[in-house]
């Protein structure tokens, strides 16, 4: 009985363990700017906290919006029509470029009226300059995106993987020379952060593009890309299969960025604990898009070749994995919820509070696996139209909901809205899962 779904565990597996490391990559950039940036001023780690909540709602939609990508390169290799792949990635490399552009003026707009939303006068400062790093760093997150969804969609996931690690490097190095003014550098705190941030990111568009171009690797796709052309059709199928993955993902990442408003209210202490637990909550996150991430590109591929039965056991081997993952770091983080405040901050009450909201953190990791492998399984399908109104129903009518009622009406603080997110995360899971086996 599990032999039909043992047998798709290392495909999944050798697919998935690089696009996790790669997917970890890109929230380890906010993670150690986190550290390293908590470890400079509390004030400074409550200025990053309300931006990265704001800017991740924004990044994480715009890389749903890529992955409309990898389920069409997918079927085009089970359908052996290779040659058609570099025409779709040209055409995605476009329409990401369209909505960078777009989130970068929405992202402008914030800027000119941060000083509306309530904020403390005193981090508005702090949080301005940071922003606009990471405004400018837009486009050449969403190019690269397109690139690494190409990669994923052809069965490459190491290449993104290990140019990712190398833009943490550089992350890391920036960070340490610009946070703190190292080695004759100006001491630029928050904004040396985003700055380094900038930087990395315009690092690996850069590598990725000299790679496909230059490689034997990717040598067939690159000949082919020279004579390909934009045309309305493919940038339609890109904005038909990205927008509503992008509206998925980012209803879900609402559920916790816009909380931060609500956080906010309680004050600078919450809203620095909020990060931190953000920051952990983004690498769990991670871990299970990854490996959904390959269910979606093994879905895409049997579907492609016509083997329409295999989707469905693919699709259970992926929620075996991810469930086995969840019980792995749900443990490690509840025994150490006492030290991970301290990696962060040396403020004990924020280390306080991270400690009680790691509690609602464990509890949601497994409704957060079958949320991942389902709506992964349906990508794969190119059934995205349905993701939209349930994550509208998961994330707006439950989860933001229950986050003011259990935070405020019933005084539950930052451990009340924290409360709210397994709610949301387990109804999302429920319902992806009824339409995949439906269809």
């Amino acid at each position: 009985m599990l032999r039909k779904y043992i047998i798709h565990y290392p495909t999944l597996l050798k697919l998935g363990i690089p696009i996790m490391i790669g997917q970890i990559g890109t929230i380890i950039m906010g993670f150690l700017d986190t550290l390293m940036v908590g470890h400079y001023g509390t004030e400074e780690l409550a200025a990053a906290g309300f931006v990265n909540g704001i800017v991740g709602l924004m990044a994480i939609s715009a890389l749903g919006f890529s992955y409309g990508l990898t389920p069409v390169v997918g079927a085009l290799l089970g359908e052996n029509q290779t040659g058609s792949i570099a025409q779709k990635l040209k055409n995605s490399l476009v329409a990401n470029n369209i909505l960078a552009v777009t989130m970068m003026a929405l992202l402008g707009l914030m800027y000119l009226n941060l000083h509306r939303l309530g904020l403390p006068e005193r981090l508005l400062p702090l949080m301005r300059p940071y922003l606009v790093t990471h405004i400018l760093g837009f486009i050449p997150m969403m190019a690269f995106n397109a690139f690494k969804q190409f990669s994923d969609g052809i069965q490459d996931t190491r290449m993104p993987m290990w140019i990712l690690l190398g833009s943490n490097v550089l992350n890391v190095v920036g960070n340490w020379l610009l946070i703190y003014g190292v080695g004759g550098f100006p001491e630029m705190g928050l904004t040396g952060a985003g700055l380094a941030t900038m930087l990395s990111r315009y690092a690996m568009w850069a590598a990725f593009a000299a790679v496909f171009h230059f490689s034997g690797r990717y040598k067939p796709y690159s000949q082919d890309f020279r004579k390909a052309r934009v045309c309305r059709e493919d940038l339609r199928q890109m904005f038909r299969l990205g927008v509503p993955v992008m509206l998925q993902m980012g209803m879900e990442t609402a559920s916790f960025s816009l909380s931060a408003f609500y956080v906010a209210w309680l004050g600078t202490t919450e809203l620095a604990a909020h990060q931190i637990m953000l920051t952990v909550a983004q690498v769990c996150f991670m871990l299970y898009y990854g490996m959904s991430a390959a269910v979606a590109v093994e879905v895409s591929y049997y579907r492609g070749a016509g083997r329409l039965r295999e989707t469905r056991h693919v699709a259970f081997a992926g929620l075996h994995l991810n469930w086995i993952m969840g019980l792995l770091t749900a443990g490690p983080i509840f025994l150490l919820r006492e030290q991970i405040g301290t990696w962060f901050t040396g403020n004990p009450e924020v280390t306080l509070l991270v400690a009680a909201v790691v509690i609602p953190l464990c509890i949601y990791q497994f409704g957060d696996a079958l949320q991942c492998t389902y709506c992964n399984a349906l990508r794969g399908m190119e059934d995205v139209k349905p993701l939209v109104w349930i994550a509208f129903i998961a994330y707006f009518v439950v989860s933001l909901p229950l986050g003011y009622l259990f935070g405020f009406i019933l005084n539950g603080g930052l451990w009340g809205i924290w409360m709210a997110f397994p709610f949301g995360l387990t109804t999302a899971g429920v319902l992806y899962m009824i339409r995949f086996l439906k269809r």
